[in-house]
């Protein structure tokens, strides 16, 4: 092999190593997805046959990545013009002052649902080890200021809809059957998670129907049908999507909006536009 051959053969394989790596940081992370599916909901009133729910996931507002990128993400959502939005938890990363002042900047262009804007919470809301309260109440300050009315264990309804939503599988807090106990199948309910791994917990009282979830951003990287390196749960089925748990729910894992640190492969972020049907 001649110098100038092998000098050639080098920088095709350091191409080949440095465009993958560059896209996975520049690309993806900003790539956005609006992912639509239908959401079958059973004793659904028949005025909400067709209305659009948004689920928006995981803003991690911090320094690990632009959070300009989520302010550009509820202008291109708020043209969808939502019935309802769900935010489903970890809208920053630490809980720092700093961090608080960013997410108050960012919520003043959230998306809000002409019907109803909810919200849970995520493990991060919770500060170091998912366990600082005070954090968990500055967040949820920010987020109520902005009329995004938070579930702590608790349900709302809206037009004969019943949302859910529990606190955090990892926090202090998590007490699903408060709200569980008085859970009354004869509704249209839909149940808002954080993590999924509460799924296989004895805490459902017989819930059939959907539930809508974060946590894993989908892994952040991964190759479909091969690996998901990073995922934080136990239950390794849990990626993203939609999830048959085969006893009358369904899960549906967002890939979250933000990102843990900037870097993802084809795992795109999301904001999910259901369509509310009668099952």
């Amino acid at each position: 092999m001649t110098r100038k051959t092998f000098i050639k053969k080098a920088s095709l394989l350091a191409m080949a190593g440095v465009l993958p790596a560059l896209y996975s940081w520049q690309v993806e992370p900003f790539w956005l997805e609006f992912v639509e599916r239908k959401l079958p909901v059973k004793n659904l009133p028949g005025h909400l046959e067709g209305k659009i729910l948004m689920q928006i996931s995981d803003l991690h507002v911090g320094s690990r990545f632009d959070w300009h990128f989520i302010i550009d993400a509820f202008t291109k959502a708020r043209d969808y013009d939502p019935d309802f939005v769900v935010y489903t938890g970890d809208y920053v990363n630490l809980g720092t002052p700093e961090e608080i002042s960013s997410l108050e900047q960012v919520m003043e262009h959230a998306v809000k649902g002409k019907i109803a804007t909810l919200g849970i919470l995520g493990n991060h809301d919770y500060g170091k080890n998912w366990s600082d309260l005070s954090i968990t109440e500055r967040i949820c300050t920010v987020l109520e200021n902005k009329a995004i009315t938070i579930l702590k264990n608790t349900q709302q309804e809206y037009e004969g809809l019943r949302f859910i939503g529990f606190e955090d599988l990892w926090s202090p807090n998590f007490r699903p059957m408060d709200v569980m106990k008085d859970y009354d199948p004869s509704k249209a309910g839909i149940v808002l998670c954080h993590n999924p791994n509460a799924c296989d917990l004895d805490v459902w009282n017989g819930y059939q129907g959907w539930i809508l979830s974060g946590h894993t951003h989908g892994g952040q990287c991964r190759i479909p049908g091969v690996i998901t390196p990073v995922l934080p749960v136990k239950n390794k089925r849990y990626v993203s999507g939609a999830i048959d748990l085969h006893d009358g729910r369904m899960l549906y894992i967002n890939r979250a909006l933000g990102h843990s640190f900037q870097v993802r492969f084809m795992v795109r972020p999301e904001i999910t536009l259901f369509t509310l049907t009668q099952s």
